[in-house]
């Protein structure tokens, strides 16, 4: 009896059960039972998804603290994501979650929704896609609540994140006139009103109103309930107005920041000290002030998370009261504290290089520069300027070495011999007194480290053993190894002599002779040998020459780089003065006058008239002169000018006079040396010379334009040519001429010599009336080979038999009767005939039988 019961009453609850899966009954049971189902199970595990994917956005998002912060802690990105692209997966989670809950648990009967829970999955649902930045598709989701769910009580929260997600599609100004709406219509509870007026805020920022987005973020922070928006709201209305230039009420909000303490996240408080830091003006009665304060912040030790920062301030601090020491050895403290903020890093290393820029030590900016750009991103404004900065110090840095060099050599050279041995006594008595010192400290350090371990309980357990399981002894036995004998390779016969060992040495400039090595690159018995050094002097006179020649023009190329692109003015008269008394050649000497003449002119040096007259009285009848006289003689159209006789020259060069074109554009090289366009000269003979000359010749021409001018615009298509167009270039096997090739790819060439030019003229003649006569679409050019040789060629046969069949055709034509010698050449050939100038291997080839 008590079985039937059982099995009855449980046959009527799987019943119940069983009817009340229906999405399709609007019952009580049905409505709460997939009510429950909905909030407990599939959104309950949604909202846990989505709440985690939340947290790790904001795990791995950094603020920007150097620009206005977002409102929201959310990474926007350029891209634009697909439904069908991987997201994260905690998101992906989520929205899985709702869509399954809409799908299995939406209870639309006759056009109304009976599962109060189903609004709350469209807004989770939307919230997903907003979080993976799949704009278009939230608010879809955000759009149907609004449109369905007129009665839900989410209307107000649905309403704030679509103005959000329009704000994100770039559209401010709607997201600002729904919420006006809704401030109008709806009532809002605190935190919605915070949130809305946050996303106003944003809108306003957006839109560069920075005045009403302060109003906006006020009335958030008021009343949201959360401490973390609180601090975060604060410290935007500091930054805004540190934007608008009102640095008092920057300082208002940034106190309280800074009155939340622990309430708010800490690093709102450490930038909010920061930027109120950087507020106050520095004057003698609150430097002390500051100076305690901001070592207050350093020696907190909750601070040392955010000692990155903390260093760059103090290194501003002390670099505006020009303790340069101090600021330097802190802004190095605050690279190596970094928590891995490029930005930072780059404002680390600018700063670090326009100090050394400023007291002109360019090689050391430069290097500094080069490192800013690594953390820097590619194709920003600021990227752009430093790159450009760092391009003019490529030469400097090139051009002091050869200078710093030169000078090192030709001193040593100079010097009697037995200054030479006392100079290079001195320096081997440095050397040992450098390596004895390291050697000393190693020790010491060592054997305080060891004196420190032994006291402690791992060197009191291995006192009185065995050599090898005694820790103290063992390092000790290591570093008294490394102190003797330096960094050995583990091999045979490593205690010779020859065998190279690490040196804790640095070599000045003076120091690398031997071969570009420095002391610590040595042998042992050449590093301590005064007769090593002076072999490595050079003695001919002509290899002191060639240093000489390179000095001057190292000298000339720094002075008119600071002098146009840095306004160094002193400097560069400086470097000028020197050229000019180191008995330069003769090229350089009048445009070093003469731009000597302008950096007295500018600076306003009584020199100036002198160098003039200097000018004009040794060097009448140059360009110089002529412009100090007339100045009109340098206007744009002038025959005389530089460009014009560029102009001149490069139709020279399209009618193939290359050997002219190679000899005049020298002779201007060397005319207007120092003038801007002397690297269109250059490029212009560079070709000239590979059209004449061949594929070496014009690698070799083109090597020196792209080495010499790196920064213009000449030098670096020269490198580009090199890298990209002479690789395609070098190839010098020719291709197999059996079968018929493509349209317009064969030749008839008829080769000339230059001093019969005039039969050439008069043949190519002849061949275009036979192309006219005989319809043919062929043209005809003469292409100079080398000094000696020309050819006349008919392009465009569409194969190698119809090639031969014109040039029989001519041959025996009565109308033209044209017997001149000739070949038929695959265009690729002549090409390769053209570049390397090997007609008589490709003679060879074609005249070679087939085995």
């Amino acid at each position: 009896m008590k079985l039937q019961q059982t099995l009855l009453i449980a046959t009527i609850l799987g019943g119940l059960v069983f009817n009340s899966c229906s999405t399709k009954k609007d019952k009580f049971i049905n409505r709460n039972w997939h009510a429950l189902n909905t909030k407990y199970n599939t959104l309950y595990n949604g909202n846990i998804a989505f709440e985690q994917g939340r947290e790790e956005l904001n795990a791995s998002y950094r603020d920007d603290y150097w620009e206005i912060l977002p409102v929201e802690r959310l990474e926007v990105t350029e891209e634009i994501k697909l439904d069908s692209e991987d997201n994260n997966p905690n998101f992906i989670i989520a929205e899985e979650k709702a869509t399954k809950a809409i799908q299995k648990h939406s209870m639309d009967i006759e056009d109304e929704e009976r599962n109060p829970q189903t609004d709350e999955a469209f807004l989770l649902l939307g919230k997903a896609r907003y979080f993976d930045q799949r704009y278009i598709p939230a608010l879809e989701s955000f759009n149907y609540v609004l449109r369905k769910y007129t009665e839900s009580d989410k209307l107000n929260e649905v309403t704030i994140w679509r103005e959000k997600t329009n704000m994100r599609l770039d559209n401010p100004e709607l997201a600002i006139k729904n919420l006006r709406r809704l401030f109008k219509f709806e009532t809002l509870k605190d935190q919605e009103y915070a949130d809305a007026n946050a996303v106003l805020a944003q809108c306003y920022i957006n839109l560069k109103a920075a005045d009403t987005a302060i109003q906006k973020l006020k009335i958030a922070q008021g009343y949201t309930k959360k401490n973390s928006e609180k601090g975060r709201y604060l410290f935007i209305i500091g930054q805004l107005y540190n934007q608008m230039g009102h640095k008092d009420s920057a300082n208002y909000a940034f106190d309280k920041v800074i009155a939340l303490n622990r309430k708010s996240p800490r690093v709102y408080m450490i930038n909010a000290h920061l930027k109120k830091i950087q507020n106050i003006e520095i004057t003698d009665s609150n430097r002390e002030e500051l100076f305690e304060y901001l070592t207050d912040l350093e020696e907190n030790r909750e601070n040392r998370p955010f000692l990155d920062k903390i260093y760059r301030e103090i290194a501003d601090f002390h670099l505006e009261n020009q303790f340069d020491s101090l600021a330097i050895t802190y802004y190095n403290k605050s690279l190596r504290a970094t928590q891995g903020e490029l930005k930072l890093n780059a404002l680390n290393y600018q700063s670090l290089a326009d100090y050394n820029f400023d007291r002109n030590e360019y090689k050391i900016s430069g290097a500094y520069y080069d490192s800013t750009l690594t953390n820097l991103a590619d194709n920003t404004r600021k990227y752009r300027n430093i790159k450009k900065k760092l391009d003019n110090l490529e030469d400097v840095i090139k051009y002091e070495d050869i200078v710093q060099y030169s000078d090192s050599v030709i001193t040593l050279y100079e010097m009697p011999e037995e200054e030479r041995k006392a100079y290079f006594e001195e320096v081997i008595a440095e050397i040992k007194r450098k390596e004895e010192e390291e050697a000393k400290k190693k020790l010491e350090r060592s054997n305080a480290g060891f004196a420190t371990f032994a006291e402690s309980k791992g060197g009191k357990e291995n006192k009185g053993k065995f050599y090898f399981y005694n820790i103290t002894s063992l390092g000790y036995g290591k570093n008294d190894f490394k102190t003797r004998w330096g960094d050995r390779v583990l091999e045979d016969d490593w205690r010779w002599s020859n065998k190279n060992r690490a040196l804790p040495s640095e070599a000045t400039s003076e120091e690398v002779l031997a071969n570009g090595q420095s002391p610590e690159e040595l042998l042992e018995e050449q590093k301590y040998s005064v007769d090593f050094y002076l072999e490595q002097i050079p003695t001919e006179i002509t290899l002191i020459d060639s240093l000489r020649t390179e000095r001057n023009f190292a000298n000339y190329q720094l002075g008119l780089i600071y002098k146009e692109k840095f306004k160094e003015n002193l400097l560069a008269a400086s470097k000028l003065e020197r050229v000019l008394e180191a008995d330069p050649e003769e090229r350089l000497i009048l445009p070093s006058k003469y731009n000597l003449y302008k950096i007295y002119e500018e600076t306003g040096s009584p020199l100036a008239l002198d160098m003039k007259q200097n000018i004009i009285s040794n060097h009448p009848d140059t360009r110089y002169a002529e412009i100090l006289l007339n100045p009109q003689a340098v206007l744009e159209g002038n025959t005389d000018s530089p460009d014009a006789r560029y102009a001149s020259l490069y139709k020279l060069y399209q009618q193939q006079e290359f050997l002219q074109v190679i000899t005049m554009s020298q002779n201007y090289i060397n005319k207007f040396t120092g003038d801007p366009i002397v690297p269109k000269f250059e490029m212009l003979k560079a070709n000239a010379i590979g059209r004449l000359q061949g594929f070496e010749p014009f690698k070799e021409a083109l090597n020196y334009v792209a080495l010499t001018y790196p920064n213009n615009p000449e030098g670096k298509k020269a490198e580009q040519m090199v890298a990209e167009q002479l690789p395609k270039l070098a190839k010098k096997e020719f291709s197999p001429e059996t079968g018929s090739s493509g349209a317009g790819n064969w030749k008839v060439v008829f080769p000339f010599k230059i001093k019969d030019n005039e039969k050439a003229l008069k043949l190519k003649e002849r061949l275009e009336e036979s192309i006219t006569d005989l319809k043919y679409k062929n043209i005809i050019s003469k292409d100079i080979y080398n000094l000696e040789d020309q050819f006349v060629v008919v392009h465009g046969f569409k194969s190698k038999d119809f090639a031969l069949g014109y040039a029989e055709l001519i041959k025996k034509n009565k109308d033209y009767r044209i017997k001149d010698e000739n070949f038929v050449v695959l265009s690729d050939n002549y090409k390769i005939i053209q570049v390397h100038k090997n007609l008589e291997s490709y003679k060879e080839q074609i005249s070679t039988p087939k085995p």
